[in-house]
């Protein structure tokens, strides 16, 4: 999806290849992360690993705080690097276009803070796409293959995350 960081996109790929898995990931935890190996991927960032429905705020102390997460369905997963362009709590939210061609009824704008807004609790919109990494009022798709393309979170994590980043925040979604 996105060209550039295809390199250190992999690289995080290796990063999280060689994480440490301990004990249950049922919510938000510190994990040891391999660092030295990648060196494209700096402190502060986000990898996201579609294969294991998880996401790595990257420490720099040798740790990342991870989280479940659900992604894209078969055939709506992309990979690559990109950063955090927006950050919002109860958004609006607005189908793309794909998500109004498969589902007509719904409406062209959902206000935030409804129970039927996808969005959640906050989002945070990511540079060169439709794709955001945002809370859900589907908590039971966390761990799952569920969405268009975009990285869902517990709605206490996408609160506890937005606190830990800003916007220009590298982003590397690996397969």
């Amino acid at each position: 999806m996105f060209g550039t960081g295809q390199y250190r996109a992999r690289l995080a790929g290796a990063f999280v290849g060689l994480l440490c898995a301990l004990g249950s990931a049922q919510a938000r935890e510190i994990v040891p992360f391999a660092q030295g190996i990648a060196q494209g991927v700096a402190p502060g960032s986000i990898v996201v690993s579609t294969s294991e429905r998880r996401l790595y705020l990257v420490n720099g102390d040798g740790t990342a705080i991870r989280y479940p997460v659900a992604v894209g369905k078969p055939g709506k997963q992309w990979s690559g690097a990109t950063e955090i362009d927006g950050k919002y709590y109860q958004p609006d939210w607005s189908p793309p276009r794909e998500v109004k061609r498969d589902n007509p009824r719904l409406p062209n704008l959902i206000r935030g803070g409804s129970p039927s807004n996808p969005m959640g609790a906050a989002a945070m919109t990511l540079r060169g796409g439709e794709y955001a990494i945002h809370g859900t009022n589907r908590p039971s798709s966390i761990g799952t293959y569920a969405s268009y393309g975009c990285i869902r979170m517990y709605n206490q994590d996408i609160t506890d995350l937005i606190e830990r980043v800003s916007v220009g925040t590298q982003v590397y979604v690996t397969r």
